[in-house]
C-alpha cells in the first residue's frame, strides 16, 4: 500500500482545489468498476492528498448513480486513511442559515437504489455503525473552520435522500419532525463504505438552501444553491488548507479497526477472488 494520504471527496461545486500542487493524476482499477475521476494527488501546506470529485469533473453523474464502491476502494487502495467530504446540503432549521456549514455527526438513510456495502454474497459482514462519523477527524475540521471564522454548527443529523429531485413539502415537514439538521444526497452512503474500508470519515456540509419547509423563504432551486455555493467553496478551500495544519493533532480512534472482526461467513466459503479482492481491508 501506499503512503499515507488525507482524502478530499468534492461535492457540488469543488472539483478542484486551486492551492494543491498537483503531483499526479492517477486512474484506479478497482473490483467494483471505476471511480468518478482520476484520482488528484497532491500537496497542500506539506500534506500529501487525494482530491476526488464525487460527480465528475463538470458534474455529469446524479447522486443515485455515483459509483461510491469504487471510490471509496480507490482511496482505500492508494494509502487514504481519513477522509473529508464536502458536499451542498439544505438547511432544516432555523440557525442553519444558507452561507453556514454543519458537521453533522449523525447519518438517517433514506435511499433505496444503492449498494452501500463492501460486503456481498460471498462474504457477509456486520460493522457497527453507531456513531458513523469519525469525532476525531470532526473535531479537528471543526477546529480548522473555526480557526477561518465560518459560521460552523457542529453535531446534529444529515438526513441523506435519494435525489436528484429536491424534497416534496409534505417530505420536507416530516424529516423536520425527526428533527435532523441538513438534508443531502450523498453523505450516508460513503460514510457507511469508509467505515468498512477502515477509513475515518467526516463532512463538512456546506448549507445553500431552506429545503423546501420554510414557507416565507422560496422553495429550493439550482439557481439559488449555485449562488451560494460559489461563495461557501471559497470558505471550505480555507477550511481544507488550515485543517493540514491542525490534522497531526488528530486524537487516536478505532476506525482503522471495524472490520476486523466483522465477517461471519466460514472462511473456507469465501472466494478466493473475493477474499484478496477485499483483502486491504484487513491489514
Amino acid at each position: 500500500m501506499a503512503e499515507k494520504l488525507l482524502g478530499v471527496i468534492g461535492g457540488s461545486g469543488l472539483y478542484s482545489m486551486k492551492e494543491l500542487k498537483v503531483i499526479e493524476k492517477i486512474s484506479i482499477d478497482t473490483p467494483f468498476g471505476t471511480p468518478s475521476e482520476d484520482l488528484v494527488i497532491g500537496e497542500l501546506n506539506g500534506i500529501r492528498m487525494a482530491f476526488l470529485p464525487r460527480h465528475g469533473v463538470g458534474h455529469f453523474i446524479p447522486p443515485s448513480e455515483i459509483n461510491f464502491r469504487a471510490n471509496i476502494f480507490s482511496m482505500k487502495k492508494i494509502g487514504v486513511e481519513q477522509i473529508i467530504s464536502i458536499s451542498a446540503v439544505g438547511s432544516m432549521k432555523d440557525k442553519l442559515h444558507p452561507g453556514h456549514f454543519s458537521i453533522p455527526h449523525q447519518f438517517i438513510d433514506r435511499t433505496t437504489r444503492r449498494i452501500s456495502t463492501f460486503f456481498t454474497t460471498g462474504m457477509v459482514g456486520h460493522v457497527s455503525l453507531a456513531d458513523p462519523v469519525c469525532l476525531a477527524t470532526a473535531e479537528i475540521l471543526s477546529l480548522a473552520a473555526h480557526k477561518v471564522n465560518a459560521n460552523i454548527h457542529d453535531g446534529g443529523t444529515y438526513v441523506c435522500i435519494e435525489g436528484p429531485k429536491f424534497s416534496t413539502r409534505a417530505e420536507s415537514n416530516v424529516y423536520r419532525q425527526w428533527d435532523v439538521d441538513v438534508i443531502g444526497m450523498t453523505n450516508a452512503t460513503e460514510a457507511k463504505l469508509a467505515r468498512e474500508a477502515g477509513i475515518c470519515y467526516a463532512t463538512l456540509a456546506l448549507v445553500t438552501d431552506y429545503d423546501c419547509w420554510k414557507e416565507e423563504e422560496e422553495p429550493v432551486t439550482l439557481e439559488a444553491v449555485l449562488a451560494i455555493m460559489h461563495k461557501n467553496v471559497e470558505t471550505a478551500q480555507k477550511i481544507l488548507k488550515k485543517l493540514t495544519s491542525e490534522i497531526k493533532d488528530k486524537q487516536s480512534c478505532d476506525c482503522g479497526s471495524a472490520a476486523e472482526n466483522a465477517v461471519v461467513t466460514d472462511d473456507k466459503k469465501i472466494p478466493a477472488q473475493l477474499k484478496d479482492e477485499l483483502s486491504i481491508f484487513f491489514g
